[in-house]
């Protein structure tokens, strides 16, 4: 097995469009072009993004960029991606991303479901990961629906009052 993945290894480094993941060096490098180009073009899908960053000498694929997205924290809003503001909103800011919260579940006493437009699910569990909510475990979010699990019945309900005051379900 060792050299199985080994051989692997060599092999993804001597093949530029599979060796990005196996070498991060150029990561940082990486991560900058991906934001420049997230700020000057209207980019929705992840394969776009890997395309440019070839385009631009940058080795890339749909894992590293997947990473680099969650490391920028870059959101998608609509059909596009969005890099974090630098000082405007502070982070507990949600009023930007009420207008796509449909609904709110719940199901059992760990679990509350976020429904919202299609599209927009990966936007607002980032919000909510990202405002480190201590009632929140946890999120997990589709194309239109977050799975947010909490530690139990009482943390649930502190969730489901603070959501109800954010987005008015």
């Amino acid at each position: 097995m060792h050299f199985y993945a080994g051989y692997l290894q060599l092999y993804a480094l001597s093949d530029p469009m599979l060796g990005s993941d196996i070498d991060n060096t150029s990561a940082p490098a990486r991560r900058t072009m991906l934001a420049k180009i997230i700020r000057e073009q209207a980019i929705g899908r992840q394969t776009e993004l890997v395309a440019m960053l070839r385009q631009h000498g940058h080795a890339a694929t749909q894992s590293s960029v997947s990473r680099d997205l969650r490391e920028l924290g870059v959101a998608k809003m609509g059909d596009r991606y969005m890099l974090p503001d630098d000082g405007g909103a502070p982070k507990s800011d949600f009023s930007t991303l009420k207008q796509f919260v449909n609904a709110r579940l719940t199901a059992g006493t760990n679990l509350t479901i976020l429904k919202t437009t299609v599209g927009s699910a990966q936007s607002v569990a980032v919000a909510i990961d990202t405002a480190r909510w201590p009632e929140v475990i946890g999120t997990l979010s589709g194309d239109d629906t977050i799975f947010i699990a909490t530690a139990g019945e009482r943390e649930q309900r502190t969730l489901g009052d603070r959501l109800l005051a954010i987005f008015g379900r």
